[in-house]
């Protein structure tokens, strides 16, 4: 058991590098679509790799195609093209952060999609994420308008990446599932994409698809066989911890009081919504 919460935090703390490899590759002068299109085409290789060494096929059904199509769009094209964009015009604790308000969208969500019940733990994580957000983009936050927006329309794609999660892996393995997820998402980024990279930019795109997509899914996946998925839900909010540290140490990004008090709300409210989940499949980044 000790050893699976241990994945987790590893998990989680692969996808909090996410930002700090944003803002790196952002220096080099790369467009948010051609860092996710390299971030796809590398992690779509690795996956493939390891579904031909596991012996997972991948034979779909061809109604099921009109929904992958609809998956990769907003869980890969939209939300990762978001998130970066958000890191690039803000900082990467910003980012970070107003992701973590999916929970506010996922109760509307499941209150409208799967007519889950409006329970009072729901209600205060709502909120605490909202006072939360308010106190992360209060004066001191420098940020403009556009940036708050974009943050949380990713917080929005978020949401809907995990209700979309919950659709897939009721008929397809999550392996299977996140492979054509992420070629649909390849084929909307194509148009978008700026396919002459610097050199040095190559190493730091195959680390994003490496730490925090290819390896963080496989160590989470591996995780919820044996954790229960909203204890490991929980531990994986460790995610902005890290990418705030991370961000601190690397770039000399700052938080106010008010902002930390923003960060811990946003977070807690987070907790609270995984606390009362059911156990079921989980997504992963």
């Amino acid at each position: 058991m000790r050893r699976g919460y241990l994945l987790v935090f590893l998990a989680a703390s692969s996808w909090g590098t996410l930002g700090i490899f944003a803002k790196y590759l952002d220096g080099f002068g790369l467009s948010p679509f051609t860092m996710v299109f390299y971030r796809v085409l590398f992690a779509l290789m690795l996956l493939g790799t390891y579904l031909e060494l596991r012996g997972i096929g991948l034979s779909l059904e061809r109604e099921r195609l009109k929904f992958y199509a609809l998956y990769g769009f907003f869980s890969i094209f939209l939300f990762y093209t978001l998130y970066f964009y958000t890191v690039t015009i803000s900082s990467v604790s910003f980012a970070v952060l107003l992701l973590y308000t999916a929970p506010v969208y996922s109760i509307v969500l499941g209150r409208l999609i799967f007519k889950e019940p409006l329970r009072r733990e729901k209600l205060i994580a709502l909120v605490m994420v909202m006072a939360g957000v308010v106190l992360v983009n209060g004066s001191g936050a420098g940020f403009s308008t556009r940036a708050l927006l974009f943050g949380l329309l990713t917080g929005l794609t978020y949401a809907l990446y995990g209700v979309l999660a919950k659709l897939a892996v009721r008929k397809e393995e999550p392996e299977k599932a996140l492979f054509y997820t992420l070629l649909f998402g390849l084929l909307f980024l194509l148009p978008f994409t700026d396919f002459s990279v610097p050199a040095g930019a190559v190493p730091y795109l195959f680390a994003l698809a490496l730490f925090p997509t290819f390896l963080g899914y496989i160590l989470y996946n591996h995780v919820l066989k044996e954790v229960e998925v909203s204890r490991a839900s929980i531990v994986a909010t460790i995610e902005p911890v890290v990418a705030i540290v991370l961000a601190f140490v690397l770039f000399g990004e700052r938080l106010s009081a008010a902002q930390l008090a923003g960060a811990a709300l946003i977070i807690g409210g987070s907790v609270i919504v995984h606390m009362g989940e059911k156990e079921g499949p989980e997504e992963a980044r």
